[in-house]
Parts: structure tokens; sequence; C-alpha cells
């Protein structure tokens, strides 16, 4: 897909997907451009807040895709921080919108980071409206991908609320959300992630060279789609379990669910989970980078392959002291010391040309694969309700 043309593409119904999954590494260099042009003020908000309140809670929010950010990051990034000063939760829209009095607390200074590429979704928006409405000391960081959406607009002279925009080319016009999702996962990462501007450059140097390589190697994709198959799971620990909901959702999406999917972290797999698993079952394990979390992956790994049930299993994995023995889409040991959030970015290019290879599979059109209608690239039909 990645070497065929785009009149080769156009009858697959394909060329736009196709075209913003390969985008991606160089997209993650003009993120990392954007956020260093506005690093300064960046680390001047955040110190306006820490310096006004003790404890102050950050809500990473969003729908969807745009929720699995937020997930995605928080694991590593509550590690990270200082806790005693940053409360860090990943709450996402769909949940705070039905349940505001729940998770929205009067008293406690709040900063909303809002994960959007359209802006508009209702959710997003009234996630907002509901959070001015309760919270006392609200603080808003808006990370999306168009500067003409609802949010990015309200962002206009507050200066409690902070807009960083992402590439143009990260707002996805495909219906699948594939550059907008690891950008704005970078750039939280990025934002809150205490390691040096150095470090993090070497990061996202190292990642970049990681998704190349996922365009390169489509031909190990194909290999796992050319099984035979009709489920697909996907498994990884803390910010890669995050992850595996983004992966599994992209196989829903692109195959208008002709494929059934499944996701967990290894440990909790065991726990019923497992009996998803039948001889047509495609296994992806996002393996952990930390030692300590890689014996669980590969224990799990090795517990599946002597099941001999799956008919394919696979480790995604960056070579380390310990590895699985059995199929593997692998990278080097270059990439040994890269954090498993930052390692979601390109891991989760491979979940995303494994949607892509199965929506052709299938029969599906990629870029506009709901068929019904009945899912739109942007939610409607959500009656908002008032609340008091």
């Amino acid at each position: 897909m990645f070497t065929l043309t785009k009149d080769k593409l156009l009858p697959l119904g394909a060329s736009i997907t196709t075209a913003e999954i390969k985008q991606q590494p160089d997209l993650w260099d003009e993120t990392f451009a954007l956020f260093t042009k506005k690093s300064i003020e960046i680390r001047e908000f955040l110190q306006k807040l820490s310096s006004k309140h003790s404890r102050v809670r950050v809500i990473f929010t969003g729908a969807g895709t745009s929720a699995y950010v937020g997930e995605t990051v928080t694991p590593y990034l509550k590690e990270k921080v200082d806790e005693k000063q940053w409360e860090l939760l990943s709450i996402p829209t769909t949940t705070l919108v039905s349940n505001p009095y729940q998770f929205l607390k009067a008293d406690f200074p709040t900063l909303l980071v809002s994960f959007a590429r359209s802006g508009n979704s209702p959710e997003s928006v009234t996630a907002v409206q509901l959070a001015e409405q309760i919270v006392t000391d609200l603080y808003q960081l808006t990370i999306t991908c168009s500067q003409d959406g609802k949010l990015a607009t309200r962002a206009k002279d507050d200066e409690n609320h902070f807009l960083l925009l992402m590439p143009e080319k990260s707002n996805d016009q495909g219906f699948a959300m594939t550059g907008s999702f690891t950008c704005m996962a970078l750039t939280a990462l990025l934002v809150f992630d205490p390691l040096s501007v150095g470090e993090k450059l070497a990061i996202v140097r190292t990642i970049r060279h990681m998704g190349e390589s996922v365009i390169n190697r489509e031909e190990a994709i194909q290999k796992m789609i050319d099984t035979d198959f009709e489920r697909i799971v996907y498994l990884g620990s803390a910010c890669l379990e995050g992850l595996t909901r983004e992966a599994q959702l992209k196989v829903l999406e692109l195959t208008a669910g002709k494929i059934s999917t499944s996701f967990d972290s290894p440990l909790g797999f065991r726990h019923g989970p497992k009996s998803f698993v039948n001889e047509k079952s495609l296994v992806c394990v996002f393996v952990s980078n930390h030692p300590y979390t890689r014996l669980y992956d590969l224990d799990l790994l090795q517990e599946l392959k002597q099941d001999n049930i799956a008919n394919y299993i696979c480790a995604i994995v960056v070579d380390g002291e310990k590895n699985y023995d059995g199929e593997t889409f692998s990278f080097g040991r270059e990439a040994q010391d890269v954090p498993d959030a930052y390692l979601a970015l390109p891991f989760v290019m491979i979940g995303q040309t494994v949607s892509l290879l199965a929506s052709i599979k299938v029969g599906n059109t990629p870029d506009t694969p709901s068929p019904s209608g009945t899912v739109n690239r942007v939610v409607k039909g959500v009656t908002i309700h008032e609340y008091k």
C-alpha cells in the first residue's frame, strides 16, 4: 500500500488513509518543532498554576481515539511528575458529560487538558462547558488539530486557556484518526515529561526512525494479514494497555466490524478474556521496554504459544536481553531506552497498518469504511441535557 501510487489507491478507497499513516514520522518532527517554539510560554503557564495552588488536578480528556491519548500517556507521566503538585487523571469526555458530579470538584483547582482532532465533537465542547460551570479555579490546555474548531476558538482571549495546535496535516481527512492520535500523544508527553529538551529530541529522532521502519516493512505486516483469521487481539501493559484500545478501535472502524477485536493487559487477559482466542485469532502483544514489566509480557506470549490455539501470535517489541522466540515485529536495540509511552507511537503505526490491510482484505474502503453512515467522522446525534 505504501509503495502504490495514488492512482492505484483511489479505486481501493485507501488513498487518504494510506498517506496519513505514512506521513506520521515527518509530523512528529514538526510536532517537536511546534513544542520547542512554545516551550517557554508553556512553562510559564504551568508555573503560574503551581505557584497559585499547592495541588492541581490534571484531567486528560477526549472522546474515542482522543480519549485513548490520555489513557496511553497517563501511566508514564504519573511515574514522572510530582503528584504532590499534579494529580493526573484520564477521564473521557463521554464519561465527564454524563457523570460530571463524580469527577469535577468545585474546590479542586483543575487543569482540563482536551485532546481533539476537530474540536467539534458535542461531548468535547460540553465537557469544557461543564468544567467552566462547576470548577471554581479552572485552567485549560487544548491540544487540537483544527484551528477553526470550537475548542480552539474558545481559547481566544482567555489567559487561563492555553492552545496548542498540531501540525496542519495531522488533521486527518480520512475517517480514522491516525496522525492526529500520535501528534497529540507526543505533544502531551513533551509538555508534561520532565526530561530535558535534548533528551526529548533524542527520543523523537529514535521513534521517527522506528516509524519509517514500519513503513519500509509493510511486507512483514502483510504476512500477518495473509493468515486465516477472523479475530484480532491486542495486549499490552500500562501505557501500552491504553494503546491496545486504540489499536483495536482502528480494526473495528476500518473493517466496519467485519473482524472482531479484543484488548487487555497480559495479566488481565487470563481472567476470562482469554476465552476469546480461537483457531482463527491473530494475537499481537505490545512488549514493554521496562525490564520488569517485560517479563509478564513475555510470559503470556510463551503461554499463548504453548496453548497452540491462536492462528498467529506476534510480539511487537524492541530487542532486549530477553526476547520472545516466536514471530516478532522487532526494532533494534538502539530503542532499548525509549519509554513505553513514546514507543506507543511507532507501535500504533503497526496497528494502523494492520487495520488498513485488513480493511482491504474484507473488501472495505478504509477512507470511507462505514457504508451505512451510522458512524461518522465527527459524532452526530448526541442530545446534550442541561446540568443543574
